[in-house]
Order: C-alpha cells, then sequence, then structure tokens
C-alpha cells in the first residue's frame, strides 16, 4: 500500500470518527463506504458476523453495535431515515477482522483499529498502575506518619511491628503478615503490602489513618492500647469490605508495586528522550 492511500484512509477514518452518547463511534454507512463496500446488505452480512464475534467474547453486542437511523436526501428537498449502526472502536475492529483482508482498505482497518484499541489498552493500564504505585506511596507516608506518633507515646520500632502485624491479622481474617506473605508468594525480603492490590492496599491506609487520628483524639499510650485501637480499626474496615462482598485475604496478589514505579519511571524517561529527538 502506498503511503499515498495510507494517508487517505487515514484521513478518511479519523474524519469519520465521532461521538454518540459519549462514546467514540463510526457510523456504519460511511464506514460501508470507506471500506469500499458498494451494497450495504453485503456489508451488513460482515456486521452480523461481528456481532457474534462480540458476543462470543463475552460482550453485549448492543453495547457496541447500537441501532440508530440517518436521514438521507430522496430528492425534492425531501428526506427518510434508513437503517444505520453506530459503531464503537471495538465493533470496527472486530468488522475489519471479518473482513475480506485482500482488499486494502480491510487490511488498513485491521491494523488501525488493532493499534488503537491497544493504545486505550495501554492507557488504562498505565493509570491503574500510576494508582497503585499512588497508594503504596500514600501507606508508606501513613505508616511513617504513626510510628512517630506512636514512638511519642511509649512504643519503640519493634512494638509499631506488632501493631502493624496485629493490624494485618485483623484485615486479613486471622491471617498473619507473613501468612499472607507465603499466601501470595511474596519474597521474605519483600513488604506484603508491595503485591497486594490497589484496594487492599487503600484499605490498609484508612486504617493506619485511623488509628493515628484516634491515637491522638483519645491520647492513648503504649503498645498494648495503640495496639487494640488498631486492631479495632483494622476490623471495622474488614466488615465495611465484607460486606460488599470482598475478602481482602481471598484476593490474588498484584505486581511487585517498586518493579511498577520503575517501568512507569522508565517510560517518563522515554518521553523525555522522544521530546529531545523532536527539538533537534
Amino acid at each position: 500500500m502506498k503511503r499515498e492511500q495510507i494517508l487517505h484512509l487515514l484521513k478518511q477514518f479519523e474524519n469519520a470518527c465521532y461521538e454518540y452518547k459519549g462514546i467514540e463511534c463510526w457510523s456504519a454507512r460511511e464506514l460501508q463506504v470507506i471500506l469500499g463496500y458498494a451494497k450495504w446488505d453485503n456489508f451488513v452480512k460482515v456486521i452480523d458476523k461481528a456481532k457474534i464475534a462480540c458476543e462470543t467474547s463475552g460482550m453485549a453486542a448492543s453495547d457496541h453495535f447500537p441501532d440508530i437511523g440517518k436521514m438521507v436526501e430522496i430528492g425534492s428537498g425531501s428526506q427518510r431515515e434508513v437503517a444505520n449502526i453506530a459503531l464503537t472502536r471495538y465493533a470496527c475492529y472486530l468488522i475489519a477482522q471479518n473482513g475480506d483482508a485482500a482488499k486494502p482498505e480491510i487490511a488498513f482497518a485491521q491494523t488501525y483499529f488493532a493499534v488503537q484499541t491497544r493504545k486505550q489498552e495501554i492507557i488504562e493500564q498505565r493509570l491503574l498502575d500510576v494508582a497503585r504505585v499512588t497508594a503504596r506511596e500514600k501507606l508508606s507516608k501513613s505508616e511513617k506518619k504513626l510510628s512517630g506518633i506512636i514512638y511519642e507515646r511509649g512504643v519503640d520500632d519493634k512494638g509499631f511491628a506488632v501493631i502493624r502485624s496485629q493490624g494485618d491479622k485483623a484485615l486479613f481474617g486471622g491471617f498473619s503478615t507473613q501468612e499472607m506473605k507465603r499466601k501470595l508468594s511474596v519474597p521474605e525480603s519483600k513488604p506484603l503490602a508491595d503485591f497486594l492490590p490497589t484496594l487492599v492496599i487503600k484499605a490498609k491506609d484508612f486504617a493506619t489513618e485511623l488509628t493515628s487520628h484516634n491515637v491522638v483524639e483519645k491520647d492513648l499510650h503504649g503498645e498494648r492500647a495503640i495496639s487494640k485501637e488498631h486492631v479495632d480499626n483494622n476490623l471495622a474496615v474488614r466488615k465495611m469490605l465484607h460486606e460488599r462482598g470482598v475478602k481482602p485475604e481471598t484476593l490474588p496478589a498484584a505486581e511487585d508495586t517498586s518493579k511498577v514505579k520503575r517501568k512507569l519511571e522508565t517510560e517518563e524517561r522515554n518521553v523525555v528522550k522522544d521530546a529531545k529527538k523532536v527539538r533537534k
């Protein structure tokens, strides 16, 4: 395929994109023309195959192929409504996959929508990674804050470790920190929190913040009193999660947050490098 043809098709696909009920879509009638289908009935057959593929993948076809109408000129300035379908990016991808790849337009569409869909997945995953790393850093700050507060109230580093372990046991339904590490195959030298899913990291953070607040408000002193407060707060957080159908100890381990953070930092450095290349 020549560069001129690629640029022409790229412009057609980009121009045909519009927003339907807040979602990026393409008109099936317009896509029919771009993909080189002379007859609507022939294009509908491809759409029907794509709908089946959508349902097979576990998604509702109605979410990606909603029926809409399109007004067309029929002469003398009058119009009539014809059948049309709003196609999401995923729907377009499935249509391209079920089309005739020998046609240049179809071959281009397969690549275009596959790449664009993958870009969306990458963006979504990166946002999830950023949220998880941010939550982990927030937990570290909360634990450091609590450590400083209770140190002034007669609890040393060893006592803080005991308090934190008791809190974990309450949050994880009786499983100790070490037991959870074995359960999730966490290396002995690594913190348990580095391998917890974002929801559980935030749960631990909330319980820790509650303890910091109540230790000061209730003027608690000593390992026993502060440990009881931390256990009670973790039990309260666990109760809330349990009521919403979540058991922290049953959730699978997530990727080491330190590795996720390094990956994000590498991506950021690459962005800077690319920007410098552009300036040159």
